[in-house]
């Protein structure tokens, strides 16, 4: 079973009840994102998903994915490929890495993944996905992992059969994302068959739940209508890390957190551009941000010009000015609350 002590166990990795979990989001959850998210109660991490060819080639943008900083444990990196062997070498290199565990990505839907057979496109070949989980399991001693959707397409939704063979082969846990590839992240995640998974009585390893958790209500749902062991949290952390606290504090107390001001938001932002730098020249830690500032301020009035301008500074000067403006301007609204759905 997978529960230890009102935990949930992956391999010797203990969770506490209900774990909450960071997906792994490529150029998302770099180290200072996931530094904030650690921060914020979030119980299991990933690197950015990692190229099995790249790391074997030694590439060094790929090899810093993989690095950790100690506070970050219990944390897994994630591989994706197409070829079995470059996925058991990278597999040994990660390895080297001190991860807790090794994460397969079967999932990524992204076009110039998926169709050169990697990520979500082995849905279309469920022998090699079988054989590349198999040879991966049997080329580490910590615990594997593996990332997929609910199938290809409308037509081939093959998970829960899926799921019994992938169990069969050895893995710890499985995180099953409510959508077929063919989707994307288009439409609502449909969560039917993550719980058919979960409660088909041949399963016994955690069964992980993806796919619009943006909420605390809709976290505390996953758990109680369709019984799964942990929900992983993606799109939604993005912006709001704090979305971890939120989601905790409510399935402890039924409580809701009162939301953060907007100046609390930008103390937050300014701790998270100053982590930002490390190993960084200065416009590539500004341009590593724009990606949570086109959401960090969502929801704001008369906003757009702001946003705009945070989008094209190059320079710590800029963005600070900027910061110290919307703080004038919006600092005793609201943030965006994790109470809101995203998809509004």
């Amino acid at each position: 079973m997978p529960f230890n002590n009102g935990g949930m166990k992956i391999g010797s990795i203990i969770l506490p009840d209900k774990p909450l979990i960071l997906a792994p989001m490529e150029d998302v959850t770099d180290g200072p994102f996931r530094l904030l998210c650690k921060r914020f109660g979030v119980d299991l991490m990933f690197s950015e998903f990692v190229a099995s060819e790249a790391v074997i080639r030694k590439i060094d943008k790929t090899l810093q994915k993989m690095e950790i900083d100690p506070s970050e444990h219990p944390y897994g990196i994630q591989l994706y490929g197409k070829e079995i062997d470059a996925m058991v070498e990278s597999t040994k290199i990660a390895e080297q890495y001190a991860p807790d565990l090794i994460d397969i990505n079967f999932g990524c839907p992204v076009k110039k993944i998926a169709m050169k057979g990697a990520g979500a496109g082995m849905l279309r070949d469920i022998p090699k996905l079988l054989k590349m989980t198999e040879a991966v399991v049997k080329a580490t001693s910590l615990p594997v992992t593996v990332k997929t959707r609910l199938g290809w397409d409308e037509d081939s939704k093959n998970i829960v059969h899926l799921a019994e063979q992938l169990q069969d082969l050895g893995i710890a846990a499985l995180t099953i994302h409510g959508r077929t590839r063919a989707q994307l992240y288009t439409g609502q995640a449909d969560w039917t068959l993550i719980g058919e998974v979960k409660n088909n009585p041949r399963m016994h390893i955690p069964i992980i739940g993806n796919g619009d958790i943006d909420t605390p209500q809709k976290a505390k749902l996953a758990f109680d209508t369709y019984g799964v062991d942990a929900v992983m949290v993606g799109r939604a952390a993005i912006g709001r890390p704090w979305i971890f606290r939120d989601m905790r504090h409510y399935l402890d107390t039924g409580e809701i957190l009162p939301p953060q001001l907007v100046r609390e938001q930008v103390v937050l932002i300014r701790e998270h551009v100053e982590m930002s730098k490390a190993g960084r020249t200065e416009v590539r830690a500004v341009r590593s941000m724009r990606r949570f500032f086109s959401v960090y301020f969502k929801g704001l009035p008369d906003f757009r010009d702001t946003r705009v301008k945070l989008l094209q500074a190059e320079s710590f000067d800029e963005v600070n000015t900027l910061l110290d403006i919307i703080v004038d301007r919006w600092g005793d609204l609201p943030a965006y609350s994790s109470t809101e759905s995203i998809a509004k």
